[in-house]
This record gives structure tokens, sequence and C-alpha cells, in this order.
């Protein structure tokens, strides 16, 4: 990454939720497969509603998902289609823990009735509640030429 990515523009709200919507896609056929790769130990039952241990492992399943891209690149293929990329603030990869506080904090955004998404539109620094606790940020990468 060069000192000038730091300076490249901030993803706005729509494009955001345009990735998320690709990225939803994706997350549902990982949980479909986290899922498949349980119902063998379950004997082929459903798992009881609302297990937590199910529910933890499902959380952690979307966590790994999530942060592997956004470590190992910083796009995730909804964030690739859309040309965003996630950052730290100079333009550097996230760590980890940057990671975990961004999917902690996203869900966090999401569940307050998507008010820390919404927060970006009156941001001096188009930032997200997430993107805040992180210490990280979207930003809009060029077109290719």
């Amino acid at each position: 990454m060069h000192p000038v990515d730091a300076d490249l523009p901030r993803a706005g709200l729509l494009r955001r939720l345009a990735a998320m919507l690709y990225d939803s896609l994706l997350a549902a056929a990982v949980l479909f497969l986290a899922v498949a790769l349980v119902l063998p130990l379950t004997g082929g039952e459903a798992v009881a509603a609302h297990n937590p241990l199910f529910t933890t492992y499902l959380f952690l399943v979307l966590f790994v998902f999530f942060a592997w891209f956004w470590i190992h690149g910083g796009q995730t293929l909804g964030m690739r289609a859309w040309r965003l990329r996630v950052q730290s603030r100079d333009g550097r990869p996230i760590s980890w823990g940057q990671a975990m506080l961004r999917y902690l904090m996203a869900w966090v955004s999401l569940l307050a009735g998507g008010l820390g998404y919404l927060w970006l539109l009156v941001d001096r620094d188009h930032r997200t509640w997430h993107d805040r606790f992180s210490e990280s940020v979207i930003v809009v990468l060029p077109k290719r030429r």
C-alpha cells in the first residue's frame, strides 16, 4: 500500500449498501456450508432454535469469513465489485484486532436500526460507527485503466 492510499475518497452509503447486498448472498452460502458441516454431528437433525453454542459458532464463522477478506487485500467480493477497500486511516491493511472491532461494531450499527451506518451521512469524515471504533475507513478505488 502506498501512503497516497490514505487520501482516497471515502465510500458513500449507497455504494456500501450495494456491496453489502452482494456480500450477504455470499455470507448466506457460507452459513449454509457451516450448517452442513454440523449436520453429521447432530445425526442429520436440525439444531434447536436459539442454541447459544450454535449461534456463537455461526457468528464466528461469519467473522472469519469477513475478517479474512478484510485483512488479506481489504476487500470482500462485494467490495471488489464496487471498487471499495477497507484500510487503516493511514492506508495500511487492517489488523485482526481492527477486524474484530469492525465486525462487532458493524452488528451494533445494524442492530441499532442501522443508525451506525446512517451516521456516515452526518460524520465529517464519512465514517460509520464501526469505522470509527476500528480506526478504519472504506475508500473508493480508482477505475482501472
